[in-house]
């Protein structure tokens, strides 16, 4: 599919969303509508799979008859459905039973079936408890379809369930049901319906751009980014990971310059967003081998396989992304002063969190990786305990370059952000100061970077440039000076030098005109004495 075909999709599919969606909140209806799509991509997987796997023997059907082809078959060769169930478990590594295939459920809205609610309602509880071991579990969980959003009795919940299962299938029956191009259109609906959210967008969604930059650096040899990208990552990490479109970017540029990425990892606090990331790897062809999203508190560190005390056993990250909530509120306890991740440099304070998410992650970063971080600008300047680890930071030679960048980016604020960008073996001992913070185009809504911009970025952070008014590379010296003040504004300067006057010239110029205005106004009034009219 072309790049126009999968906005064209993306588009279609949101039409449909905003149309039918009424009085409920972008919020409510996206977890719906995300979740449909998912279920068109798992089923028109699963009968392809299924297709090929019974060959001749599955069922051609007229081209009048609305049935399920896979049904036909089932109720045909009822004996040898446990083994085609197994066949498929090994290959596609999941189960559908043909009633609850996106097919089914499409024919059965088509016809107006007042027993959709209860067949989709069974078919996701299939779908989560029995299609496979554990990629599937409690995937729509917070889908609700009972819920009086939907209307206030059954039949109006089910009524309004035929209307949009109808919507979206007419919708997308003309496109490619290839995982990317779903995929793409997944990550349209989510951009969309993070434009509708508000502040809530936070909570899921980093704006392609900005992902963009970061996954373009983190892709990038941490020794030499003037180098081709790195070819081989063998584990990637995002430990906010909200819908895991940080995530699928790394992996697509990975993919585009011909490399390979071992393994996945992406954790997620807010249940509906982790199920929303699980969705989002699927739907772009991932296998569940490939990727592990945790469903967990990372400031905690809940997650087993990061809380590994034996440093031989202990998961390192060659490229760490993150996009934290901003200075979120928490509350570290004593015994957190002893963490292994916090140890060295000491705890983030109860009014901010920020460099708590920032050493959590630093901690899991391998020897010759890059990690890149989206915080507020208060971590580059604010006092007390965020004083003594941003310099121990400095002094230890792992801060990178800062990136500030325009305000009014993201859906969730307005304020302008940073890029830390983080390496525990630099190649140089100064610290890189990118200013970007003007550098965009200006929309109604949010501003935006464009082409242009997103390139001089990255140019300037691989070639170290040094740009008047927009980056200089700064030594650890002159920060020393600065008291370990990293606020960008003090090295690089965006203001217009004012242009000197020269009195004197000025006061030539005055005179030179002044002398012009009265030769005119003699030569003028010659005239006018020649035609014997006033004089001026």
């Amino acid at each position: 599919m072309t790049k126009k075909e999968q906005d064209q999709l993306g588009k279609t599919l949101w039409d449909i969303a905003d149309n039918l969606r009424g009085a409920m909140n972008a919020d409510d209806f996206r977890d719906y509508m995300l979740s449909f799509l998912f279920l068109r991509y798992l089923s028109s997987n699963y009968e392809a799979s299924a297709k090929k796997e019974l060959g001749r023997d599955y069922p051609i059907l007229a081209e009048d008859d609305k049935r399920n082809a896979l049904q036909v078959w089932y109720e045909a060769n009822k004996a040898d459905v446990p083994e085609f169930e197994k066949q498929m478990r090994r290959k596609v590594h999941y189960v559908i039973e043909p009633q609850y295939l996106w097919s089914s459920i499409a024919e059965m809205a088509r016809t107006q079936n007042n027993e959709l609610l209860e067949t989709l309602d069974k078919g996701f509880d299939y779908i989560e408890n029995q299609s496979f071991e554990n990629a599937f579990q409690g995937l729509f969980s917070e889908i609700n379809l009972n819920s009086e959003k939907l209307g206030k009795t059954h039949k109006d919940r089910n009524d309004k369930l035929c209307i949009i299962i109808q919507k979206i299938a007419e919708g997308i029956k003309d496109f490619s049901t290839e995982s990317d191009d779903l995929g793409n259109a997944y990550e349209y609906l989510i951009g969309q319906f993070a434009a509708g959210s508000g502040k809530k967008a936070g909570e899921f969604y980093t704006p392609q751009q900005i992902s963009s930059i970061l996954s373009e650096i983190v892709t990038l040899d941490s020794q030499d980014p003037t180098r081709t990208p790195k070819q081989r990552l063998e584990r990637v990490l995002d430990f906010a990971s909200g819908s895991g479109s940080l995530l699928l970017n790394i992996r697509k540029r990975i993919k585009d310059n011909g490399g390979t990425i071992g393994k996945i990892y992406g954790q997620e606090k807010n249940i509906t967003t982790y199920n929303l990331a699980r969705m989002n790897m699927l739907l772009h062809g991932m296998k569940d081998s490939e990727f592990e999203i945790f469903h967990g508190d990372t400031l905690l560190n809940q997650w087993d396989d990061l809380n590994e005390m034996n440093p031989a056993k202990k998961l390192e990250f060659d490229a760490i992304v993150a996009n934290p909530p901003f200075s979120l509120r928490w509350e570290p306890n004593e015994a957190m002063a002893e963490d292994f991740r916090f140890k060295s440099y000491g705890l983030a304070p109860k009014s901010a969190a920020d460099f708590a998410f920032l050493l959590h992650g630093f901690h899991f970063l391998s020897q010759n990786g890059t990690m890149a971080i989206i915080l507020p600008h208060g971590v580059l300047f604010r006092g007390g305990a965020e004083e003594k680890i941003r310099t121990k930071l400095l002094k230890d030679n792992h801060i990178d370059t800062v990136i500030g960048l325009p305000s009014n980016l993201f859906y969730s604020t307005g304020i302008p952000v940073c890029i830390l960008i983080l390496k525990k073996c630099k190649r140089y001992e100064d610290v890189l100061f990118i200013n970007a913070s003007e550098h965009f185009e200006k929309g109604k809504r949010q501003n935006t970077l464009s082409e242009e911009h997103f390139e001089k970025i990255i140019d300037t952070y691989k070639y170290r440039n040094e740009v008047p008014r927009y980056s200089k590379r700064i030594s650890m010296d002159e920060i020393e000076k600065q008291g370990y003040n990293l606020n960008i504004s003090r090295y690089v300067n965006t203001s217009v030098e004012e242009v000197k006057i020269d009195l004197r010239e000025v006061n030539l110029k005055l005179l030179d005109i002044n002398k012009s205005i009265k030769e005119a106004t003699d030569k003028h009034n010659e005239f006018l004495k020649e035609l014997g009219l006033p004089l001026i």
